[in-house]
């Protein structure tokens, strides 16, 4: 090997060297997200006949499985399920919404606090079904089950004024969560 090419193999030795000192660099960035309250409500029957139980002129009755998810706001929040009737019962001449005749209960809600007492039923206002407290949430690492649920317990009155037919009307379940 002569000098020429000891020389020549050190610099492309060098010239490797060189090569081999990558230059690297970071950045960091950061992330922010606004985790609001929210709310999601599911009704599980997707029709509820009312069937007529006990004595002459006794109350109708049903049971409806509600199911809810929230997420309140951790110190000051709040949820509230509701329900409101869309119009009155049809054909008319029989039960009336506006007349105080459907009323229900609430029983077993998973979270929160299920209404309290007999609930009117109205086509102007919505009334309570379930009220959730601050810092709630459905799901991993929250308490109640996923989906939370609750049982509304219907009860429409029975008249002899009633003309006989058959009746229906729409009830709306809301949720809101602050």
């Amino acid at each position: 090997m002569t000098k020429a090419d000891l020389w020549t193999r050190v610099l492309c030795l060098l010239a490797l060297a060189a090569g081999a000192h990558a230059a690297t660099a970071t950045g960091t960035q950061t992330l922010a997200v606004n985790l609001g309250a929210i709310g999601d409500v599911a009704v599980v029957q997707s029709s509820v006949r009312l069937v007529h139980t006990g004595s002459i002129f006794a109350s109708f009755t049903a049971s409806i499985t509600v199911q809810y998810q929230i997420r309140t706001t951790i110190s000051t929040g709040s949820g509230f399920l509701t329900a409101q009737a869309a119009g009155n019962f049809s054909p008319s001449n029989g039960p009336s919404i506006g007349n105080g005749d459907l009323t229900y209960t609430c029983s077993g809600a998973t979270l929160g606090t299920g209404c309290s007492g007999n609930q009117t039923v109205s086509t102007s206002s919505q009334t309570s079904v379930v009220t959730v407290g601050s810092g709630a949430c459905t799901g991993a690492g929250c308490a109640g089950a996923n989906p939370n649920s609750v049982t509304v317990n219907m009860i429409l009155a029975d008249s002899p004024v009633f003309k006989t037919a058959n009746y229906s009307a729409s009830l709306t379940f809301s949720i809101s969560s602050l």
